[in-house]
């Protein structure tokens, strides 16, 4: 018999500008089977038949109706009653939901044995105007907490200093629900939700409370939530008074409860006092502040209201961003210059593609840890390719970067002092370089997350995560029609095994972990053809994008000099395990042999080496390599340990050079390119390879030849960016990744009596 994890009820009323929306992103939910219980509560706009549709098209939708409007609660009532998952989640019609949020939120629940687990809110303006925000105040994120009863009175008091938790959406395990007959109180048409959560405290229930902000709560003009009235302020009173008399009974509970209820009475009064001014009775509204005189305090707000009126009638008010389905907006948590290295120039090639395509290409870097212990930094052109680029936690000066945190600034003059020590031999914790953990793959923060969802107010029309790392901020952007895309770089799983003994630059998956994470967005960009066919394999319901590296080439192949070798590359486990290698195993043969050889370094992978090797000179970051490739007679790659990326290979080729590489660097393009390089994988083939081509300057020649015509043929720009192209220009449509759905074999059991509606 299977039943689904999660029941989402869903109260309807007037909701079809969000209705559908709100499903999907229920439907959407990843590593969970669920169902969503639509229950329309008398709508008078085509809600119901949004549902019905709905339902109609997705055998996990229902869709139900109240015979007379019975509000919030009510509604909740009748879904509590029909669902059959083993969770009941509220899910309030005009909201978004995180599409792993079901699956860490019962993941946590299960662990610890909770009966209901809430999560923050990330609060988002439907008009666009203001920023979003977070709910939880700093005490609550730190770590996953529980909250008892008395805890969760104090912390829901009406216009109280904290957040109110009786906001928060908690997910209930069924079982509890019904065992102990809890249901909505249908008398009130706000909080109701607080008061089912106090109900289900009374009764025991374990409460929950994760950091993460994966419920995105919306905030527009016909919000419930935001409308007191004195009618719904009386019903909230009156269903305190009874808590009241239930509590009396338990000190600590009566203690706790004592400055709710005085604040519910403020509120009482406050309310009451506003509809007095509007219905012109002074005299109510005087008599009302003479008894409780702590309700001016809360004028406040009605009076920053009126201001705000007053001020946009003089001035012109501000607008929301205007929606631009033509921006596409790269998401990068790596350090980007320029095309210094393998990733950062894929990345801006996949940009200049997105222009070539006719659409407009923006960089947003939500994490300050883009700039490591960098504290400053200067974009080189080619950084022109986007419109805008925004780090977050940055000063920008013209082309330069400069971190805001001092704490940046400290960690450079650390880093320095401890390079200072090393060359002059000395030994101490000082003198240690301690590497900070790769930015790109760093947990998410909090701060981060809310700058991709301001980003989002612009409503670009395409997202592209910048490794499978980002996907985890899309769903911050809040756009169901957003189309996105996965830059893969590399298949990370398939380093674990390579990278076991010592350790990697960027961080290890497990294969499973690969395909979720591949699975997040519409597409995944691979820039090779074995990475797409994994995709295409592997990971249904997502279009693999095949984008070469694109190159430009020279006229002509350029034999250069025997004698001089050249290797590119950044400083990252591959090409700094490949240098060992070749250091200790390769090069003193090849010197031995042929002494006036001298082999040329370009990349900040010589940072790695204190001092370079006797005929091997470190060059650092180059600006422009044409000219180091001009003379350079053999460029070599002894990768030894997976990266995906071939940029620096196809580089080389595009400069007519004869190759030596290994298997590793062919890994994805061996039949591209197996006969414009040589292949070696040993020492010895290495060494044999090198020395040949050193020696045979007709085959040296010929290689260089083989090595343009393969370049011109295979990585040419237009073909390289064809396929994004063709996918940028189809026709926008919402996309549903939906479980298989379940099968019920059985009726499920009845519920009890009390419960039924």
């Amino acid at each position: 018999m299977t039943y689904p994890d999660i029941s989402f009820v869903i109260a309807s009323y007037n909701a079809s500008a969000f209705l559908a929306d709100a499903v999907r992103s229920a439907l959407d939910q990843r590593g969970v089977a669920v169902e969503v219980i639509i229950v329309d509560d008398g709508s008078s706009d085509d809600s119901r038949e949004i549902a019905e549709q709905l339902a109609a098209t997705d055998p996990r939708v229902r869709s139900l109706q109240t015979p007379v409007n019975r509000g919030p609660g009510g509604a909740r009532n009748v879904g509590i009653v029909e669902a059959r998952g083993r969770w009941i989640a509220v899910l309030d019609s005009d909201d978004l939901l995180h599409p792993d949020r079901s699956r860490r939120l019962l993941d946590e629940a299960e662990a610890v044995q909770a009966d209901m687990v809430a999560d923050d809110l990330m609060i988002f303006d439907d008009s666009r105007v203001a920023k979003p925000s977070l709910f939880l105040d700093a005490r609550r994120v730190e770590r996953p907490g529980w909250i008892d009863l008395a805890a969760y009175l104090n912390e829901t008091r009406m216009f109280g200093r904290r957040p109110n938790l009786g906001f928060l959406k908690p997910m209930m395990r069924t079982a509890f629900l019904r065992d102990h007959a809890i249901r909505y109180d249908e008398s009130l048409r706000i909080a109701e939700d607080d008061a089912l959560v106090i109900s289900l405290l009374r009764e025991g229930a374990r409460y929950r409370i994760l950091p993460q902000p994966l419920y995105f709560y919306r905030k527009h003009g016909a919000s419930i939530s935001h409308r007191l009235s004195g009618a719904n302020v009386d019903r909230m009173r009156a269903a305190d008074d009874k808590l009241c008399t239930a509590f009396s009974s338990d000190s600590a509970l009566a203690r706790a409860f004592a400055p709710r209820d005085r604040a519910l009475t403020r509120a009482w009064a406050f309310t009451h006092m506003l509809e007095a001014l509007k219905a012109r009775r002074p005299a109510r509204a005087l008599s009302l502040v003479a008894r409780h005189p702590t309700v001016l305090p809360l004028l406040g707000g009605p009076l920053a209201g009126i201001f705000r009126k007053l001020r946009a009638r003089i001035a012109p008010s501000r607008s929301a961003p205007l929606p631009d389905p033509k921006a596409v907006l790269f998401i990068s948590r790596q350090r980007l210059i320029g095309a210094t290295n393998g990733s950062s120039a894929y990345l801006i090639a996949i940009a200049e593609g997105v222009r070539a395509a006719g659409f407009v290409p923006h960089l947003l870097q939500p994490s300050p840890g883009v700039f490591g212990r960098t504290p400053f930094y200067r974009l080189r052109p080619e950084m022109a390719v986007f419109a805008t680029n925004e780090v977050r936690g940055a000063i920008r000066l013209g082309g330069w970067m400069i971190a805001r945190s001092p704490a940046v600034h400290l960690a450079a003059a650390r880093g320095v002092l401890a390079g200072v020590l090393r060359r002059a031999g000395v030994r101490h914790p000082l003198a240690v370089d301690r590497k900070l953990p790769p930015s790109i793959s760093a947990p998410w923060r909090r701060e981060d997350l809310l700058a991709v969802a301001d980003w989002g107010r612009r409503r670009p029309g395409v997202a592209i995560a910048d490794y499978v790392f980002q996907t985890e901020a899309l769903p911050y952007l809040t756009n169901p029609a957003l189309r996105s895309a996965t830059v893969m770089h590399d298949l990370f799983h398939a380093r674990a095994e390579q990278f076991a003994a010592n350790g990697d630059s960027v961080a290890l998956l497990s294969r499973e972990q690969e395909i979720s994470l591949l699975g997040s967005a519409d597409a995944v960009i691979a820039i090779q053809a074995a990475e797409a066919a994994f995709v295409a394999d592997n990971v249904p319901g997502t279009r693999p994008i095949l984008v070469h590296m694109p190159a430009t080439t020279v006229a002509v192949p350029q034999s250069g000099d025997p004698d001089v070798l050249l290797f590119v590359g950044s400083n990252t486990a591959p090409n700094v395990l490949a240098l060992e290698w070749l250091f200790e195993t390769i090069w003193p043969r090849v010197l031995a042999s042929r002494p006036a050889s001298r082999l040329e370094v370009a990349g900040t992978v010589s940072r790695a080496f204190p001092v370079p090797p006797a005929g091997v000179r470190f060059l650092g970051l180059v600006d422009d390599l044409a000219a180091r490739y001009a003379v350079a007679g053999i460029v070599i790659s002894p990768l030894r340990q997976g990266s995906g990326l071939k940029i620096k290979l196809i580089e080389a080729l595009a400069h007519g050079k004869a190759c030596v590489v290994t298997g590793i660097t062919l890994q994805g393009v061996e039949g591209l390119l197996s006969d414009a390089v040589v292949r070696a994988d040993d020492a010895d083939a290495f060494v044999d390879a090198i020395l040949a081509l050193q020696a045979d300057t007709s085959g040296r020649t010929a290689l260089a030849v083989r090595a343009l015509a393969a370049a011109k043929r295979h990585f040419g720009s237009d073909a390289c960016i064809a396929d994004l192209r063709g996918w940028l220009n189809e026709p926008s449509r919402v996309r549903s990744r939906r479980d298989p759905p379940y099968t019920l074999e059985a009726p499920p059991p009845a519920p009890p009596s009390s419960l039924r509606a």
